[in-house]
């Protein structure tokens, strides 16, 4: 039986995924969940695993395509098998007023390298350049198609964007045009519609972090020795926050407009800067994960959203995120809510502060946490009492972490 290899959809508006690589050639054997190809979509660079056992057949696209999602590109068949032939169930569909009727003087134009000059109205374009001419401002009437029959590709609207433009008058603009990649583009929309649809308030509490340093040291040579993976202060909050957010439901929920869901489990994204980004990496069951298992994720994850390696399963179903900049020297910050989770924990540097103790000043290891809720789903009042508890969490580590 025939395993069909398909662009996958990661995200509700994902229209096309690039094809960056094949990982196995057409006639290779392939084992199941091993990596298949490597795609960039408007969310990540992803590794796609392969969906059976059996040979790799009928490759349908080469590396560089876009590709619409949902639309074949291989088989996996049995050994002597042959792929299934071509058909009108398999070849790709156009979305609805996607693409309209071309005109042959249209394709001469292309095919002759001559910018095209045809009206939109009748060109052939994909949904992801004409929406991202729509952003940059890109004329459609001015772009040298170079897709087939025609098409004007989101890399053609790329190249016009960044071809030097004309001023009045003739004379060439000063300055520079830096294209967005994928994942910045994707940045850019997902932030502007969180701060602009996502009512944000933002409670902040200052916390004394002397025993979560100690506790730290404490663990820190046992796990290094016995798991190679060195604990960090990021990994001390992804597991504390985990325990205290499942006695704070309405922190570690999904908002959407017919109803709040509540998580009985913690999913912790960890924002993970990148080239051209951020993304959220994600540390699932966080809640029952031990310590040394939270490290071991969250530097495999990371190491594979720097590499341009995650797989679907690494940045998907967050249920809470925390966004740490403390390594940068930063002290206090406010993150953006990534919908349609409810909150994100923002936290600076530890530094030693003077701070007044039982009346006397006295100099202590402070750190700054500050939390943004989504008004719809949370209060104040339950932001601070999460804060709270979080903040006694700290100063006793050892009894809310498990051995």
């Amino acid at each position: 039986m025939a395993f069909s290899v398909v662009m996958p959809a990661l995200e509700m508006a994902q229209e096309t995924g690039k094809l960056l690589a094949w990982r196995k050639q057409e006639g290779e054997r392939v084992t199941k969940g091993e990596p298949l190809l490597e795609i960039e979509t408007d969310k990540a660079v992803v590794e796609v695993e392969a969906p059976a056992d059996g040979i790799l057949a009928g490759i349908k696209a080469a590396a560089g395509a876009d590709i619409p999602v949902g639309q074949i590109i291989a088989w996996i068949v049995a050994p002597g098998e042959e792929p299934p032939a071509e058909s009108e169930s398999t070849a790709p569909t156009a979305r609805a007023g996607s693409h309209a009727k071309i005109e042959p003087s249209r394709v001469a134009a292309s095919e002759a390298g001559s910018p095209v000059q045809a009206p939109t109205s009748t060109a052939k374009i994909s949904p992801k350049a004409r929406r991202l001419a729509k952003q940059w401002g890109v004329d459609l009437a001015t772009v040298r198609a170079s897709g087939p029959g025609g098409e004007v590709l989101a890399s053609d609207v790329q190249a016009a964007a960044a071809a030097p433009a004309e001023s009045v008058g003739g004379a060439p603009r000063s300055g520079s045009i830096e294209i967005p990649s994928s994942l910045g583009r994707i940045m850019a929309e997902r932030t502007t519609q969180s701060w602009t649809t996502v009512p944000h308030f933002f409670v902040t509490r200052e916390i004394e972090a002397t025993a979560l340093n100690h506790y730290r040291e404490l663990m820190m040579a046992e796990i290094e020795r016995s798991r190679q993976v060195r604990i960090t202060h990021t990994d001390l909050l992804v597991a504390l926050v985990a325990r205290v957010l499942l006695k704070h439901p309405r922190l570690n929920a999904s908002w959407s407009p017919e109803a709040i869901r509540l998580h009985d489990y913690v999913n912790m994204g960890i924002a993970v800067a990148v080239q051209d980004g951020v993304v959220a990496a994600v540390v699932h069951n966080a809640h029952s994960a031990s310590l040394a298992e939270i490290a071991v994720e969250r530097r495999d994850v990371a190491e594979r959203a720097r590499a341009g390696k995650l797989r679907p399963a690494d940045i998907a179903d967050a249920t809470f995120t925390i966004s740490n900049l403390g390594m940068y020297q930063v002290d206090q910050f406010s993150a953006i809510i990534t919908p349609p989770q409810a909150a994100i924990l923002a936290v600076g540097g530890i530094a030693d502060r003077v701070i007044a103790v039982e009346g006397q000043a006295a100099v202590r290891s402070m750190m700054t946490l500050t939390l943004a809720c989504d008004h719809r789903v949370a209060d104040g009042a339950r932001a601070a009492l999460f804060l709270r508890e979080l903040a006694e969490s700290t100063r006793e580590p050892a009894k809310f972490l498990p051995s």
